[in-house]
């Protein structure tokens, strides 16, 4: 499979203003963005590191994954995924699939930032789950 690199580290967080607050007075790194995406039920705060991203994730409902998260990690934020960048988003599905992985998308959906994302399941991948990633 072609990976071209680590996309972002997707971390949940329980507040987002006070983690962009946090990372942009503290440590100077500044956030390239906020958005919402209303159908994973997710705030999405982006800031560039080197090349990848930490891309900060706060529920915009109890019953979003990333509020699930929270609720299974005692109440606490931490990383949530690992993305990794792909030129070609349905060939790598089809390529994981024909190897056995299992996928929680078999299709590409939308993804914050404007991506192409799929996830693989936790459970194909030694309790990680990994999101691919397609920018154009």
């Amino acid at each position: 499979m072609d990976i071209a690199k680590v996309d972002h580290i997707g971390i949940a967080v329980t507040n987002l203003s006070e983690t962009i607050k946090f990372y942009e007075e503290t440590l100077g790194i500044k956030c390239h963005g906020t958005e919402e995406v209303a159908d994973q039920k997710v705030r999405v705060a982006f800031f560039p590191v080197g090349d990848t991203e930490l891309e900060f994730l706060e529920s915009t409902g109890d019953d979003g994954p990333i509020a699930k998260f929270i609720e299974a990690n005692k109440g606490r934020g931490g990383i949530q995924h690992v993305a990794l960048r792909v030129p070609d988003i349905v060939s790598a599905i089809a390529e994981l699939k024909a190897k056995g992985v299992q996928m929680i998308d078999n299709e590409p959906r939308y993804g914050a930032g404007g991506a192409s994302i799929a996830f693989c399941h936790p459970k194909s991948t030694g309790g990680i789950l990994l999101e691919l990633c397609e920018r154009n």
